[in-house]
């Protein structure tokens, strides 16, 4: 189980990340992350996570296990991204034949990479005449 401050925990804060974040998939899921900025009023405790976890993945059973695994990788990835990193993981069908390590690896490359393209995408806006 994730602890509270390393939740996104409504709808709104979802919607952010996928919306105004930047994406990158991988076979398994697919990450979108979000950075917040200097102006948003917001306790910074450490990066949150959420998932989306689909009917499309399988029945309840399946998408709890899968849920339990992304969560535990999220926990291991909580000491590594900058605290003020929002990071939701969609689980995409393939998601449930991969093998724990392989899937470790997926999320971990989906993640740096929407990371990567957070960032590039900031140092533009920095750089862009006013």
């Amino acid at each position: 189980m994730l602890p509270r401050q390393h939740k996104l925990t409504s709808p709104q804060q979802f919607r952010r990340t996928t919306k105004k974040g930047r994406r990158a998939g991988s076979r398994s899921v697919i990450a979108h992350c979000y950075q917040h900025q200097g102006s948003e009023t917001l306790v910074v405790s450490g990066p949150r996570f959420g998932l989306i976890v689909s009917k499309s993945v399988g029945n309840a059973v399946v998408r709890h296990r899968t849920a339990r695994q992304l969560r535990h990788i999220c926990r291991e990835l909580c000491a590594e991204l900058d605290p003020s990193v929002d990071v939701v993981l969609r689980a995409l069908p393939a998601l449930v034949d991969a093998e724990p390590e392989q899937l470790r690896k997926d999320v971990r490359s989906a993640v740096f990479r929407a990371l990567h393209k957070l960032e590039k995408t900031s140092k533009r806006s920095e750089t862009a005449p006013r």
